[in-house]
């Protein structure tokens, strides 16, 4: 088998500096790639070799392809992680790194393609037997043929882009009068936005949760579920909070659902990490996409089986089998994660700036994954989260607890954050219970106003 002896980190912040400190912990060495704006990140100063890649612009440095391959060579890399974002469910970035010989570090090309267009992801969803939400069976060629489908199915429907996400090209239709308008946005958007004008069609749910499986397949026909996390508070289809379990489901919902998604990797034949989402309402689940990658959330799934994701990763990788079997998998306790980001509380406008003191909180089950340090400038020309905040408790109640401690003790001055957002949300009854939904954030920020 493959032996990773160096590893090319194709990604920043702190999912690059998640990585590093996996491989130092299995004898790997690590090279950074970066652009101009991040020559002071701290993975770039912890990685064993760095090289610049290009200017701030994203597009002209962590989407270069040819530039990471050519870092990957000068580098005498073995292998390639994506991360999260960026290039990390790009197939054709997958079959570069694998015809110039280098390990990717991440699924098959060929699975990356299907679950990146959601129209063809659904239909092989539903052919591995997940349940899937009623809708259209692939792209919708005219607004004729999606008011015929939308009768059946019954309004409000929801028109969505078949390539990207984060709510761009998604259009609620809540009668046929306005089909017609909204079909056509939906696909202009997703066209500017994508590069795709291809839309389809799903029953809108009227309040559903936002309920994700963890995968794990080692590309042999083996895979295992890790149980489920929720993503139900949600701000513009942004994840704000993750927990894991989900307050709300059964140990016998988690089995049976689990069972069946971890029989569709097995059957894919999946290799690595990946996410099945759902959206559940009134005890069922609903199949929306999968993420072919690590999530930004993992850390929650970590806490409660104990499982180092990325070291899994990069196992499989190399060809060896899963740790766990299925029956080894034991689920301890509940663990929550807070994304902070570099934006005002209130408004959310990004502020980007010196980072002038800097203090993360610690003790028992408190984790922080974040690049932050005094000093350090936080650039405006990326994704705004600069650090998660990870804690977990035997209980809810117990994890609730020690994360309004750690928030009181985390200090980042300089910048404004979002610290005090989730430090109001914690006082909030409804979220101490767990009861809420993918909707229930953006009516409470609407009262905070």
């Amino acid at each position: 088998m493959p032996e990773i002896k160096k590893l090319l980190i194709a990604n920043r912040g702190e999912i690059a500096l998640r990585i590093h400190r996996a491989c130092h912990e299995m004898g790997i060495k690590t090279v950074a790639v970066h652009s101009t704006a991040d020559a002071d990140a701290m993975h770039v100063r912890l990685a064993d070799q760095a090289i610049c890649i290009g200017p701030p612009s994203a597009a002209d440095s962590y989407l270069n392809i040819a530039n990471i391959i050519s870092a990957a060579e000068i580098s005498g890399a073995d292998a390639i992680h994506p991360g999260y974002g960026f290039l990390s469910e790009n197939a054709k970035f997958a079959e570069i790194v694998e015809a110039h010989g280098l390990i990717f570090v991440g699924p098959k090309p060929e699975h990356i393609r299907t679950m990146g267009d959601k129209v063809e992801a659904k239909r092989t969803a539903g052919a591995l037997g997940l349940p899937l939400v009623p809708g259209s069976d692939g792209a919708l060629t005219d607004s004729a043929e999606a008011k015929r489908l939308a009768h059946d199915i019954g309004y409000p429907v929801l028109i969505k882009a078949a390539s990207g996400g984060g709510g761009r090209g998604m259009k609620v239709v809540p009668s046929e009068d306005e089909m017609d308008t909204l079909m056509a946005q939906a696909g202009s958007e997703a066209k500017a936005a994508f590069g795709d004008a291809t839309v389809y069609m799903e029953k809108y749910l009227g309040n559903p949760r936002h309920i994700e499986f963890q995968v794990f397949g080692d590309g042999n026909g083996n895979a295992i579920h890790l149980g489920e996390r929720d993503c139900s508070l949600q701000r513009r289809h942004q994840k704000v909070v993750e927990e894991a379990p989900s307050p709300i489901i059964t140990p016998e919902e988690r089995d049976r659902m689990g069972g069946i998604v971890a029989k569709a990797m097995a059957d894919m034949g999946y290799r690595g990490a990946g996410t099945i989402e759902f959206l559940w309402e009134d005890g069922k689940f609903y199949f929306i996409e999968m993420n072919t990658r690590l999530q930004v959330e993992h850390p929650v799934t970590e806490a409660i089986t104990g499982l180092d994701l990325v070291r899994e990763q990069i196992r499989v990788a190399e060809g060896y089998p899963l740790t766990l079997r299925q029956e080894d998998v034991v689920f301890r306790g509940h663990a929550i994660e807070c994304r902070i980001n570099a934006e005002d509380p209130r408004t959310f406008a990004p502020s980007p700036g010196l980072v002038k003191l800097y203090h993360a909180p610690g003790g028992m089950h408190v984790r922080v994954d974040s690049g932050l340090y005094a000093g350090y400038r936080v650039p405006p020309y990326y994704d705004s989260m600069i650090a998660k905040l990870i804690v977990y408790g035997t209980t809810r109640q117990g994890a609730l607890r020690r994360l309004r401690r750690a928030l009181e003790e985390f200090v980042v001055d300089g910048v404004k954050t979002t610290i005090p957002l989730h430090q109001a949300l914690l006082e909030d009854p409804e979220f101490q219970q767990g009861d809420y939904t993918i909707k229930w954030l953006e009516g409470w920020l609407a009262k905070q106003a």
